[in-house]
């Protein structure tokens, strides 16, 4: 268990492609700030340390250090793995497309990663009636750093398959929970993204 007031690092994933939006859709803009930009000062709000993985922020008016993947094509768990070998530290990761995404939901996550039981090296948002886990708004250890590096090596990139439930701390909730719900909306596709205006304009 650690201390009460350590703090992870930040990790904005922002390395896609963006093929099923067709366009680049961290320059999408939400509450009149591209939407990367918006994601990264909620997160720096929340931890203070930024670091950004797959591409440079200074386009966007974000100033923090940024990594190219050490392993290419490998998605978000490349992302990661980067990150947490280059720093040695823990992570608090979210990805660039999540226009909703807000503090206190950041700040639930770390206070449960703080208290998390020895041995979890990835602590995450679930469902709790499906079972699935959030696993682009989590926070990676850097213990587990060897366990991706040796998944990805065998082909398996999905992250909540990587550090399975004995290697996990979750935050539970339901979809009645809107606001966490609301926090987890990515905008992935021209469809998400015409749903993700409405949400704006009734926000």
């Amino acid at each position: 268990m650690n201390a009460a007031g350590e703090t992870p690092l930040g990790l904005i994933l922002a390395g896609g492609k963006s093929s099923r939006m067709g366009r680049d859709k961290a320059w999408l803009s939400f509450f009149g700030q591209p939407m990367f930009t918006r994601v990264a000062s909620v997160v720096r709000n929340v931890v203070g340390e930024l670091f950004v993985s797959g591409r440079d922020p200074t386009p966007f008016g974000v100033e923090a250090p940024w990594l190219p993947d050490v392993l290419s094509d490998q998605g978000p768990a490349g992302g990661v793995l980067t990150v947490l070998e280059a720093t040695g530290r823990s992570c608090l990761t979210v990805s660039c497309d999540l226009p909703f995404l807000d503090e206190p939901t950041l700040e639930r996550l770390v206070a449960a990663w703080r208290a998390r039981p020895d041995g979890a090296l990835m602590t995450a948002y679930r469902i709790i009636d499906t079972g699935y886990v959030e696993s682009l708004v989590a926070v990676y250890d850097p213990a587990g750093a060897p366990i991706l590096r040796r998944c990805l090596a065998l082909g398996q990139r999905r992250l909540s398959a990587i550090f399975p439930e004995e290697l996990r701390c979750h935050v539970d909730y339901d979809k009645s929970d809107r606001n966490v719900a609301r926090a987890f909306f990515n905008v992935n596709s021209p469809p998400d993204l015409t749903l993700a205006r409405g949400m704006e304009a009734g926000a």
